[in-house]
């Protein structure tokens, strides 16, 4: 009996989907290849007769995979040709009180903000993150301090900044 039975293939879905589409929108940045690439990943997931050894190696499958899929993506040709004409923000993830926060990991490095956001989003330790980008754990450990350092600093610039609009303001009275 094949493994990707319609339970199955409803369960990965329901389960994976947003996981999937929030790192394809890290690494494109723009929503409409982020859902090419959900869709992509499982197709290949579905058309394919995958068994897995437990849950963890799902995950760590199924992120690898969409991770594959993304530098795919940006290798193909299309994008050394291309012109970025959108210049205002698409959102695809739920709109939360942390969003001013998720647009700072956004202007992040690729490096920074994958590895931020698997640590930080979808708790893997670093060996596990490692791993899955193919790099060492110091190099994962790196790249989330220098990302903590950006993103403190980030935080700094916007804090300087609305204390200057707020102190900048003039109010009149009638």
């Amino acid at each position: 009996m094949p493994y990707m039975d319609n339970k199955n293939a409803k369960y990965l879905v329901d389960t994976y989907a947003d996981m999937v589409l929030r790192i394809s929108l890290l690494y494109l940045k723009q929503s409409c290849d982020a859902e090419d690439i959900c869709q992509e990943v499982f197709l290949k997931l579905l058309t394919a007769d995958f068994v897995f050894k437990s849950p963890a190696h799902e995950k760590a499958w199924i992120i690898r995979a969409t991770i594959n899929a993304c530098k795919d993506h940006l290798r193909t040709s299309f994008w050394k040709r291309a012109t970025d004409l959108e210049n205002a923000k698409e959102i695809a993830t739920k709109e939360d009180e942390q969003s001013e926060l998720l647009d700072m990991v956004m202007e992040l490095p690729q490096n920074y903000r994958l590895s931020i956001y698997l640590h930080y989003y979808e708790d893997y330790p670093v060996n596990e993150i490692a791993t899955m980008l193919g790099k060492s754990a110091n190099t994962v450990s790196a790249y989330l301090s220098r990302g903590r350092k950006r993103l403190k600093n980030m935080l700094e610039e916007s804090t300087k900044q609305e204390e200057i609009d707020t102190r900048g303001a003039i109010h009149y009275v009638k």
